[in-house]
């Protein structure tokens, strides 16, 4: 996986192989901070990255500016990865090792986007369960946004505060906001 833009701009991270990942693919990465450079001045953002993996999305946040990324992730592995590369170029990224949903139902956190990258396996109902967590605990600040990753085969344009969807091959953002568009 590379940076794409940013001070760390074309710098290669090599992730351990025996991580339970899916790095999300440099093309729709790019495509996404695309669309998030048109609605937020990165170094003014905060950042909540969910089933954070290698760290992959929260690094190209680090390197456009975000001054606060939070990345959570329950395998040990993978937050000690991130707390290694962040730490190697001091980025402001801390982790927190959990169980997504168990910290999205106990924690108190207000930030402008959160991500999720949950396993393209899971069922609808969990899916759906990602933005109820986050709008019922009040995970937003007022300009807030969700980012949901997940495959082509999932569609949760019916989950409450959907607003939109962006496919890019067989990646798929869906994006929830509070005020729905």
């Amino acid at each position: 996986m590379r940076i794409i833009s940013g001070l760390y701009k074309s710098r290669k991270i090599v992730a351990p192989k025996n991580l339970p990942v899916r790095p999300t693919t440099d093309m729709a990465k790019e495509s996404l901070f695309n669309i998030l450079n048109n609605l937020y001045y990165f170094d003014e953002v905060t950042v909540l990255d969910l089933f954070a993996g290698t760290g992959n999305i929260s690094y190209e946040f680090a390197s456009r500016g975000a001054q606060q990324i939070t990345c959570v992730d329950q395998h040990f592995a993978c937050v000690k990865f991130i707390n290694e590369t962040a730490k190697k170029f001091e980025m402001p990224i801390e982790t927190i090792k959990a169980e997504v949903f168990k910290f999205l139902e106990k924690a108190s956190f207000k930030v402008n986007i959160v991500f999720a990258d949950p396993p393209y396996d899971f069922s609808d109902e969990d899916f759906a369960k990602i933005p109820q967590l986050v709008f019922q605990n009040d995970f937003l600040l007022e300009d807030g946004i969700l980012v949901v990753e997940h495959s082509k085969h999932t569609n949760l344009s019916e989950v409450e505060h959907f607003s939109y969807s962006k496919s890019y091959g067989g990646n798929v953002f869906s994006f929830f906001e509070k005020n729905e568009a």
